[in-house]
């Protein structure tokens, strides 16, 4: 059995003057919901074996936030993560070492995702649904899949076993709060 754990990066900002998507920090929000949800993470006792992420700016800043709730995670850094298409991410998660257990990509939308959708089937707890209405920024899935090698992941294999969005954790990190 194999775990896949997707967390999209924290909510950015739009205001500072950059000129390159790749370059956009986050906001004081989502600095708040990365740790927020890093503590929910350790809570749960999630670990994970292998941390791939993207390196844009928002990405790297999520997982300092994250690194100072949860503990830190030494990611390796995959250019190809960036703004990644399904596909991509099917690749690279396909590519990954089987003596990896769980694995944690840090990313963007709608490649993330477009991911949880594929690889995953309805479930009784309904988790498939909530990724399907909005997968917003800093959340966190995880999909159990019932594979012996990463290269055998298919599409509906999976199960949403957590789905943890900030406003879950804290109702101001809501939409409405903006």
């Amino acid at each position: 059995m194999k775990s896949l754990t997707l967390l999209r990066h924290a909510k950015s900002g739009w205001d500072d003057a950059v000129s390159r998507d790749f370059d956009r920090p986050l906001n004081p929000r989502g600095r708040r919901a990365a740790r927020t949800v890093a503590r929910e993470m350790k809570a749960q006792g999630l670990a994970f074996d292998l941390v791939l992420a993207s390196p844009a700016r928002r990405v790297i800043e999520t997982l300092e936030e994250v690194a100072a709730g949860y503990g830190p995670l030494a990611p390796e850094y995959d250019e190809r993560l960036y703004l990644a298409s399904t596909a991509t991410l099917i690749e690279i998660v396909r590519a990954t070492r089987d003596e990896v257990g769980r694995l944690l990509l840090v990313g963007h939308n709608p490649g993330l995702e477009e991911l949880a959708l594929c690889l995953s089937r309805r479930d009784e707890a309904g988790l498939r649904g909530e990724v399907e209405v909005k997968y917003p920024t800093g959340t966190m899935a995880e999909i159990g899949l019932p594979v012996e090698r990463w290269a055998e992941i298919r599409e509906g294999i999976g199960r949403i076993d957590r789905f943890i969005r900030p406003r879950d954790l804290d109702p101001e990190l809501g939409p409405d709060s903006e």
